[in-house]
């Protein structure tokens, strides 16, 4: 039986049994928060433990790393949206340690793309349509800097509303313990 089956199953169940009503909650973020953080899947429950929150208090994005690879993706536009429709007023980048993201180089992917089979010469439409697939694959050297690099990215957009605090943090993957690499501070 395939993952989704599995999943397919045991959501019959879930819904059947109405599990379901201890989750419910709104569309709107209790603690006024919006994280972006990496996908690692030692984060998806250590993350809201490690930093007290339950179900609804938190819109959360996850992506490879953290990163915002560039301020009008998809990225930006849900931290935007998070702030202007859905009430959070504070964003938070948390990276995290022995991230699989750092030291990542496009031809890394790109090689086992290869041996996987796949036709690579459709990669030159990418580099046609303005795609630097080498900088599109890159990772970062260092999870610190990678997470001042998305806080900066997020504090010069045009769009984020005045007085938005936007803070960088990382996350041991291991023990959950936050390193403050950036307080935003409230302003006067």
């Amino acid at each position: 039986m395939s993952s989704i089956d599995q999943i397919m199953e045991f959501n019959q169940q879930f819904v059947k049994s109405k599990q379901y009503e201890k989750y419910r909650t709104t569309r709107y973020p209790n603690k006024k928060l919006v994280i972006l953080t990496c996908m690692d899947t030692r984060l998806t429950e250590m993350l809201p433990r490690a930093l007290n929150l339950s179900n609804g208090d938190a819109k959360i994005i996850k992506n490879a790393g953290a990163v915002i690879s560039h301020p009008f993706g998809s990225i930006m536009r849900s931290i935007i949206v998070s702030l202007y429709q859905l009430q959070a007023e504070e964003v938070a980048v948390i990276g995290h340690y022995d991230c699989g993201m750092t030291g990542l180089r496009a031809n890394m992917i790109m090689d086992k793309a290869k041996e996987n089979g796949l036709d690579l010469s459709q990669i030159e439409a990418a580099a046609y349509a303005g795609i630097d697939i080498d900088k599109w694959l890159e990772g970062f050297d260092d999870v610190e800097d990678n997470v001042r690099h998305s806080v900066e990215i997020i504090k010069r957009h045009p769009l984020l509303p005045k007085n938005t605090l936007v803070h960088g943090l990382v996350i041991s993957p291991e023990t959950g313990e936050l390193t403050m690499i950036e307080k935003d501070e409230p302003y006067q």
